[in-house]
Formats: C-alpha cells, structure tokens, sequence
C-alpha cells in the first residue's frame, strides 16, 4: 500500500466531493475504487487519477478556480439542513447557487426552528475543521427565553450544566432586553451539539421560543444579509477561515475534479444561481 501519497478522503473532501466522514462511509461502502479495486479505509494515494466513485470516473479539467468557494446563508425557520426529507419540507440546498464541479458541505447544521447564519463550501477539509472541536471556533445565537431567570441562573449557565451527553457551559451570556418572563439573551459557544442552546436552557426549567445564529468565527449575518439570502464570502474572509483551522490555501493547478453530478443518485437544484467564485448581486429572498 502507497504510504507517501495523501489519504483518498482527505483529497476527496479537499476536491468538494463531501465531508471526511461522509467519504470515509462511501469507502467503508465500497463505492469508492482505484483503478478499478476497491479501497481501504485510510488508504492513500498520489493523486486522483484513476478514482471511481460509484463506477463514475473523476473527470480532468484544466479550470480549476484559485479559490475554493464559501457561502455566508441567511436560513429562515422552516427548512432542513439534509438534501433528502421523506416529509417533502424545504432544504436549504434549494436555496444555495448551482455549483458547476463539486457540491456544498455545510459547515455544521441548524435544526428546523432555528434560524441564521449557515456556512457552506465546496472545500470539504475545510468544512471538516471547521467543525471539529479541537479547534473551538465561536458560535453566538440571539436566544429569547421564556421563564424565571436571575443571576444565579446565569452563573450555572456559564459554569457547566449536566446534559444526558456531558457537561455543557456558555462561554459567554448578555442580556439583550425584553422583560418578565420573556428576555433576549446573546450566548456563546465553542462546540457543536446537537440542540446544545436550546438543552442548556431547558436544564434550568426555560423554554426557548426564538434561536438565530447570528456568528460563526470571525463571519457575522449583516443587516444586508436579508432572510433566505446568500452571499459569497470575499477573498479576504475565505484565507481568514483557512489560517483559523491552520490550513494551506490551495493553489490554482490544472488538476483532477469531480465530475458534476458527483456519487450516482445525486441531484444538483434547478434554482438559478451566480457562477462558481462571481458573487451574487443581489438577495434571493426579501425578509
């Protein structure tokens, strides 16, 4: 076995294909072949010549963009953060501009109710760290809470909780008014739970009745960043998100790409959008 070149989901994920995980369960799956023999996990390899995915070849392209390509979504409350719903509710990759090579990974999910800002990139060891923990990038929500809350609430928020999966704490808490016993508070955190803000309040006996992400990092929603609209992050933020995970930019190269449709089975959004890397010039959607 090659023990030189770069693991195959590594450059799987880093060609927009998907996550490392995700990648790492079509190999475990056997989907994933190189010239023509099934791989193993952790395998590696020299480049992409030769993969097949699902039987399709990667295909060769001498377009390659300088720049891998970020997203900054405004998601509105009501819609899903998966592709496939058996339900027939709306996704937000209905929402997000057509890529022409490769496919959006989103930079950690939103669940139905909450609403804000989503990150998503067709670099997916981007994604990748950053969503690991190691790294302990900042998430802050715009939380209204519903119950009796005083200080000492406050303080055991901050300190640690006891959830059915860990101790769990805000970085940090500030109220941002509203009054008796509904009160807007902006929170902290530097995980990824699952239902992590609205679990922490609910240990204290509080509801949540509205939760917007409002930050990821060093990205905020801005007052243009109207709901249901995207936005391409600039240059400047895109080598921002790459220095934060300790991650070399790639550089342009005439190089193997996936093909456009990716893994079989797999549907690109019929709703227009702006071309891959030219920023859209206006929202989507009016709030």
């Amino acid at each position: 076995m090659n023990q030189t070149g770069e693991r195959l989901q590594k450059l799987l994920a880093a060609a927009g294909l998907g996550s490392r995980r995700e990648i790492e369960g079509w190999i475990s799956a056997g989907r994933v072949a190189v010239n023509g023999k099934p791989v193993e996990l952790g395998q590696r390899v020299d480049s992409l010549e030769g993969i097949t995915i699902d039987g399709k070849p990667l295909r060769r392209t001498t377009s390659a963009p300088a720049l891998p390509r970020v997203v900054v979504y405004n998601k509105p409350e009501g819609e899903i953060c998966s592709r496939k719903d058996p339900e027939g509710r709306p996704s937000v990759f209905e929402q997000l501009p057509r890529l022409r090579d490769g496919r959006w990974v989103l930079v950690g999910r939103l669940d139905l109710n909450t609403a804000g800002l989503l990150l998503a990139t067709d670099h997916g060891e981007l994604a990748n760290r950053l969503m690991h923990p190691g790294y302990g990038i900042e998430r802050e929500y715009l939380v209204r809470v519903n119950g009796e809350v005083d200080e000492a609430m406050l303080a055991r928020l901050r300190k640690g909780v006891q959830l059915d999966d860990g101790m769990a704490a805000f970085d940090a808490i500030a109220e941002r008014g509203g009054s008796g016993r509904n009160r807007w508070f902006s929170v902290v955190l530097r995980e990824g739970r699952n239902r992590e803000v609205r679990r922490l309040w609910e240990a204290e006996g509080c509801t949540v009745s509205r939760l917007k992400r409002v930050r990821f990092g060093p990205v905020f929603l801005g007052p243009r960043d109207l709901r249901g609209s995207w936005r391409d992050l600039d240059e400047a933020g895109i080598r921002q998100l790459f220095a934060l995970v300790d991650l070399a930019m790639p550089a342009p190269a005439t190089e193997a790409k996936p093909v456009s449709d990716g893994p079989a089975g797999r549907k690109r959004s019929t709703r227009a959008g702006a071309g891959a890397g030219r920023p859209r010039s206006g929202p989507r959607r009016a709030q």
